[in-house]
C-alpha cells in the first residue's frame, strides 16, 4: 500500500510539473499555425547541403512543433522540393530546438544549466550532421516511400524559378503549403497528396490559414489546441505512470547500479526513450525523475535521442522513408548520442 501512495504521489507530482508546458507549447503552435505564413521562409533556404541541415534544424525555433508534429511537416517540405538535408534536419532537430522545449527543460534542470545547453548543443550538431550525410543521396527514390517519389518525379521544382531563388513555389492548384498542420497524416489521393486521417480531403483543397480574418482564426485556433491536447495528453499520462512504476516497483539496487555505470545508464535511457515516447514538450520533468540514480550523460541521451526516434512516430516516419532509410536514420541517431553522451560522462560532466 506504501508503495501504491508513493507511486501515486509521484505520478502527480509529474503530470503537475508538466501539464502548463504542454499547454503553452500547444496553444504556441496553433498561434503559429494559423497566423505566420511560412511560404516566405521557405523561398529563402539555402541549397549547400551542410547549410540546409542547420538552417533545417533551427528552424524549429521559429515553428515549434513536437515529434507528434514534425513528420508531416518534413513530409511536406520534401514533397515541396526543399533538399532532404533540410528536412532531415527539421525532422530531428524541431522537437528540441525550440523555445518551448528549451524553457520547460530549464525549468527542469535550474540546479543543472549544463544539461540545457548541452541538449541543445548536442541535438543541433546530430540532426545537422545526419541531414548532412543524407544529403549525398542525390536520388531520393530508393529512399522514400512510392507515393512522395512518384509525386516528386510528376512535380519537380521548376528549374526557371530555382534561379531567381523561388525554387520551392508550389504550383497554382497547391498554393496552399499548410506545412505546419498538426494531426495524424497518411499519404492518398493523386499523385501522393497527404490526406487527414480524420478528413477525406487533401490539404491542398483547404483555405489558406494566412488569408482568414483574425475572428475567423481563432475557433481554428481552439480547434487545434483541444485535438493536439487529445493527442499528447494522453501520452504524456502514460509517461508519467510509466516513470512514477519504474520509480517504485524496480528494485532500487537493481536501478543504482544501472544507472551508476556510464555505458549501461545511456544504453537503458536510450531504450527507455524510444519505448516511452514522451512528449519533447515535458520530457525533461520524466528525465529529472532519474537524476538522483542516474548520470547526467545518460539523462542528456533521454533528452536527445529521445524527441528524434521514439516508437509512436515510427509510423508516422514511415510515410515518408522506406524501411531501410528509417533503420539507417534510427542507428545514425542512436550512435551519435551514445558516443556523445558517453564522452561527456567520461571527460566532461
Amino acid at each position: 500500500m506504501n508503495q501504491l501512495h508513493n507511486g501515486f504521489t509521484l505520478f502527480l507530482s509529474l503530470l503537475v510539473e508538466a501539464i502548463p508546458f504542454l499547454l503553452i507549447g500547444v496553444l504556441f503552435s496553433s498561434l503559429l499555425l494559423f497566423f505566420i505564413d511560412e511560404r516566405k521562409l521557405v523561398d529563402k533556404m539555402p541549397t549547400n547541403p551542410f547549410l540546409g541541415a542547420l538552417f533545417g534544424s533551427l528552424i524549429g525555433f521559429l515553428f515549434p512543433v513536437c515529434e507528434c508534429g514534425n513528420v508531416p511537416v518534413a513530409r511536406r517540405l520534401l514533397m515541396q522540393g526543399v533538399p532532404s538535408s533540410v528536412a532531415i534536419g527539421f525532422l530531428l532537430a524541431a522537437p528540441t530546438i525550440n523555445p518551448i522545449v528549451i524553457w520547460s527543460t530549464w525549468k527542469a534542470f535550474r540546479d543543472q544549466p549544463e544539461i540545457v545547453i548541452l541538449r541543445v548543443i548536442l541535438s543541433l550538431a546530430i540532426a545537422t550532421i545526419i541531414g548532412f550525410i543524407f544529403s549525398f543521396q542525390k536520388d531520393l527514390s530508393p529512399i522514400l516511400q512510392p507515393a512522395i517519389a512518384r509525386y516528386l518525379k510528376f512535380n519537380p521544382p521548376p528549374k526557371s524559378e530555382k534561379r531567381r531563388g523561388k525554387r520551392f513555389s508550389l504550383p497554382t492548384d497547391q498554393s496552399t503549403p499548410n506545412f505546419l498542420q498538426s494531426g495524424t497524416y497518411i499519404l492518398g489521393g493523386k499523385a501522393g497528396i497527404p490526406t487527414r486521417l480524420d478528413s477525406s480531403l487533401p490539404i491542398s483543397s483547404n483555405p489558406s490559414p494566412t488569408k482568414k480574418s483574425v475572428v475567423e482564426k481563432l475557433p481554428l485556433v481552439l480547434e487545434n489546441v483541444i485535438q493536439e491536447l487529445r493527442e499528447l495528453g494522453g501520452v504524456m499520462v502514460l509517461g508519467s505512470a510509466v516513470a512514477a512504476a519504474i520509480q517504485v516497483l524496480a528494485p532500487r539496487d537493481f536501478i543504482i547500479g544501472l544507472g551508476a555505470g556510464p555505458i549501461s545508464s545511456i544504453i537503458a535511457m536510450l531504450i527507455l526513450a524510444a519505448v516511452v515516447s514522451i512528449c519533447s514538450t515535458v520530457d525533461s520533468f520524466f528525465a529529472l525523475s532519474f537524476a538522483s540514480t542516474f548520470t547526467s550523460g545518460s539523462l542528456l541521451a533521454f533528452l536527445v535521442f529521445g524527441p528524434m526516434i521514439d516508437i509512436k512516430g515510427v509510423g508516422l516516419m514511415l510515410s515518408i522513408f522506406k524501411t531501410r532509410a528509417l533503420f539507417y536514420l534510427f542507428a545514425l541517431a542512436g550512435l551519435l548520442t551514445l558516443l556523445s553522451t558517453l564522452f561527456l560522462n567520461l571527460y566532461v560532466i
